[in-house]
């Protein structure tokens, strides 16, 4: 797919910024964007710095059909970097459902906006079925 030139990375990121806190500006380049929620302290007893959350990221890459979207869920640690894997804990898994499930639903009102297509991985299909449900 080749989007128009009034599609430039600056104006999907505009449009991306306004649906909440969750797009990361510095990882995203030319067709690819990520976001990402911390949606669960795994504990406020950790200093600041050093705290680990469970959450979920996205990656969103264009393709020719559309742009491709993949999610995962797991923690977020200390180091600062994504780690996939299964939240055992069932209140933190239900209330970063509830954060994936809105997200998704402006994401996808906001390529409804643009015009744009939304397609899921095979992954994130899986995913879907899941949490989405």
């Amino acid at each position: 797919m080749t989007l128009p030139a009034s599609y430039s990375k600056n104006r999907l990121l505009k449009s991306f910024s306004a649906l909440g806190p969750y797009v990361r500006e510095l990882k995203c380049q030319n067709g690819y964007f990520f976001f990402d929620c911390l949606a669960v302290c795994v504990s406020a007893k950790v200093a600041p710095d050093k705290r680990e959350f469970w959450g979920w990221w996205l990656e969103l890459q264009e393709q020719d059909q559309g742009f491709v979207y993949h999610y995962q869920i797991g923690l977020f640690d200390k180091k600062g970097e994504w780690c996939a894997m299964s939240i055992k804990k069932r209140a933190d898994l239900e209330h970063l459902e509830s954060t994936l499930q809105s997200f998704h639903k402006r994401l996808s009102d906001s390529f409804d906006t643009l015009k744009l297509r939304l397609i899921p991985s095979e992954n994130t299909a899986t995913l879907q079925t899941q949490v989405m449900a």
